[in-house]
C-alpha cells in the first residue's frame, strides 16, 4: 500500500471529529475543546489554521460540511446546534442557532443528502430533525422519539433524503422516517416499508452480544444498513424484513463507519487502524487492515515479557513506545475524501492522536491484506 499523507493538526490533543469542504482545501476540526477550526490547504502541501469558530461552550462533539451550500453545522455538549454561513463581504463565519429543544448534549449531526435538513443526535434520547423555515428566517426542529430508550450516538441519512438510520446505547440500531411536510416529496421504499409519516419506525435491530451502537451506515443505493456495536459486532441489515447478518471480526470495537461501494465497508476504532469488510458472493467478511505499518511488530511472548519485567520492577510504560501503525490511538472519526458515493477511493481520518490521515483505498493491495 502507498504511504498514506499524514498531518499532525493537534500537538497532545485528540481531534474529536474533522469534516471537509467540496474541493477538499479546507478541513474544520475539533480539537477536543469548544472550538471549531478550520484549516486551509498550503501552497507546501501542509494545513494551515484559517479560522476559529467560538461560540459554543462545551465540547463540540461533531462537525458536517455541506459540500454545494458550502454550510457548516456544529453540536455540542452544551446542547446547541450552530449552522454557520460564510460571509464574503466580512471574511467570516456567521453563525445560526438551531432550535433543537433537548435537555441533553447532543452527540452527532450531519446534513441530508440534498443539505436542506440535518440531523442531532442527543443524550435526550431523541433526535432532532432540523430544517429551515422560510416564513420565520431561522432553523427550526421536529424530534424522533419513540421507540428510544436511551443516547443516541450516530446518525445516518439514506440516499433518498427521508429515512435516517440511528444507534444508540440502548443496543439497538433503527432506521425511522423524517419526512417532513412541505420539505420533502413523497416516495416509496420497498425494503423499507410502504407508507413514511414522520417518526415511523421502519426497522429495529441488535446484535448478538448485545453491545451499544457507536455508528451506522447506509449503503449507497439505501439498501444496505450497517452498524458497529461495542461487542466488537458489525451487523448489517438488508432492508425491514430480512435477518441482520453479522460479520465475524475479532478486533477491538469500531467507532466509525463508512461505505466505499455497495458492497465494501471501512471501520475505525481502538485498534489504530482501518480494517476494510467486503461482500463476496452472499457472505460478507473481513479483508483486514488497511495499514500495514513500517516498524516490526513486537511478538504476543516478548511483548509479555516486557510487561512482565515493568510489573515487577513498578515500572511505568514507556511513553516513546510507539506503535506500529500510522495512527497511535484510537481513530475516531472516518469521512470520504475522493471518489464517489458508489466508489471511493480516498478516506480520511483523525483521532486521539491529534493525528489527520488521508489513505488511498484503492492503492491498498486490498488482495493480500491479512489480519
Amino acid at each position: 500500500m502507498s504511504s498514506p499523507e499524514v498531518f499532525q493538526l493537534a500537538i497532545g490533543t485528540p481531534i474529536t471529529c474533522h469534516a471537509f469542504n467540496k474541493d477538499r482545501t479546507q478541513v474544520a476540526v475539533s480539537p477536543n475543546n469548544n472550538d471549531v477550526e478550520i484549516y486551509q490547504k498550503g501552497k507546501t502541501g501542509g494545513w494551515e489554521l484559517l479560522h476559529t469558530l467560538a461560540k459554543h461552550d462545551k465540547l463540540v462533539t461533531s462537525i458536517d460540511w455541506a459540500p454545494n451550500t458550502n454550510r457548516l453545522v456544529t453540536c455540542s455538549q452544551d446542547r446547541n446546534a450552530y449552522v454557520w454561513d460564510w460571509d464574503a463581504s466580512q471574511s467570516k463565519w456567521e453563525p445560526n442557532l438551531c432550535l433543537l429543544r433537548i435537555n441533553r448534549a447532543a452527540t452527532f449531526v450531519q446534513w441530508s443528502p440534498k443539505e436542506n435538513k440535518f440531523a442531532v443526535a442527543s443524550g435526550a434520547r431523541l433526535i432532532s430533525v432540523c430544517y429551515f423555515e422560510e416564513e420565520n428566517n431561522w432553523w427550526v426542529s421536529k424530534h424522533i422519539k419513540k421507540p428510544i430508550r436511551s443516547t443516541i450516538t450516530s446518525v445516518a441519512w439514506h440516499p433518498d433524503n427521508i429515512l435516517l438510520a440511528a444507534g444508540s446505547t440502548d443496543m439497538k440500531a433503527r432506521v425511522f422516517s423524517a419526512y417532513i411536510k412541505g420539505v420533502d416529496s413523497p416516495k416509496a421504499y420497498p425494503l423499507w416499508g410502504e407508507k413514511f409519516p414522520f417518526n415511523t419506525l421502519c426497522g429495529e435491530f441488535g446484535s448478538e452480544g448485545g453491545g451499544w451502537v457507536h455508528s451506522v451506515a447506509f449503503s449507497p443505493s439505501g439498501d444496505y444498513v450497517a452498524w458497529a456495536s461495542h461487542d466488537s459486532t458489525i451487523m448489517i441489515a438488508h432492508g425491514r424484513d430480512n435477518p441482520a447478518i453479522q460479520i465475524p471480526f475479532g478486533g477491538l470495537p469500531l467507532v466509525s463507519l463508512i461505505f466505499a461501494s455497495e458492497t465494501s465497508i471501512v471501520g475505525v476504532g481502538h485498534d489504530c487502524t482501518p480494517f476494510l469488510f467486503v461482500l463476496r458472493g452472499q457472505q460478507w467478511e473481513v479483508i483486514g487492515k488497511l495499514d500495514q505499518g513500517t516498524k516490526k511488530a513486537a511478538s504476543s511472548s516478548s511483548a509479555f515479557k516486557m510487561f512482565q519485567q515493568m510489573d515487577s520492577r513498578a515500572q511505568q510504560q514507556n511513553p516513546e513506545v510507539e506503535l506500529n501503525t500510522t495512527h497511535q490511538n484510537t481513530i475516531t472519526c472516518v469521512r470520504p475524501y475522493a471518489g464517489t458515493p458508489e466508489n471511493v477511493t480516498k478516506f480520511s481520518t483523525s483521532g486521539v492522536d491529534g493525528k489527520l490521515v488521508i489513505w488511498d483505498l484503492l492503492a491498498s493491495g486490498m488482495a493480500g491484506l491479512k489480519i
